[in-house]
């Protein structure tokens, strides 16, 4: 069980992406009408930024700040000053990521958007390191160098997902009779 838990923890990217698609999943069913397009879209959005940013964030949040030594070391770097500037960084994504969970398109928008400007540029500075340093160190290749990739895309797909959605169940004409 503890391997699993350290499992879960060290790639904790994937692991609240994944929470964050199946408290979508179940919250959506829990919603009226059920698993519809708009309730995925809505739900999927929601638990996405509940999880992989403001929950996601604030774990980084601690383990920069109060953990420096060791994040650096999961990184493959050695411990300096920006560890904890990384986590206060980390901090201010949670906050606006818990604002955001059940907010407006353009706040979530925002909770998107300010992260994955973060995690592109990481990811370009942790390729840069593979490439020049060979550092295949777990926090900086595998789970954690997709992640910085893909979680962006995924998150402004959610968003457009939800933009179609809403769009797709919008009145043609405000106060119009249908019969």
């Amino acid at each position: 069980m503890a391997e699993l838990i350290r499992l879960a923890m060290s790639n904790f990217t994937l692991t609240f992406l994944l929470l964050g698609v199946l408290a979508g999943l179940v919250a959506a069913a829990l919603k009226p009408g059920g698993w519809t397009r708009a309730n995925l879209a809505e739900e999927l959005l929601a638990y996405f930024i509940l999880f992989t940013v403001a929950i996601a964030y604030f774990y980084n949040f601690v383990f920069h700040v109060f953990f420096g030594e060791l994040a650096a070391s999961f990184i493959g770097w050695a411990d300096s000053p920006f560890q904890a500037e990384v986590g206060y960084a980390s901090l201010g994504f949670a906050a606006i990521g818990l604002l955001a969970f059940k907010s407006n398109w353009t706040v979530r928008l925002a909770s998107i958007l300010g992260p994955a400007m973060f995690q592109w540029g990481a990811a370009v500075g942790h390729i840069r390191d593979i490439l020049e340093t060979d550092n295949m160190a777990p926090g900086n290749a595998g789970v954690m160098l997709y992640s910085d990739i893909l979680l962006p895309v995924i998150g402004f797909a959610l968003l457009w997902m939800k933009r179609r959605a809403d769009h797709a169940s919008a009145p043609l004409l405000v106060g119009s009779v249908h019969s």
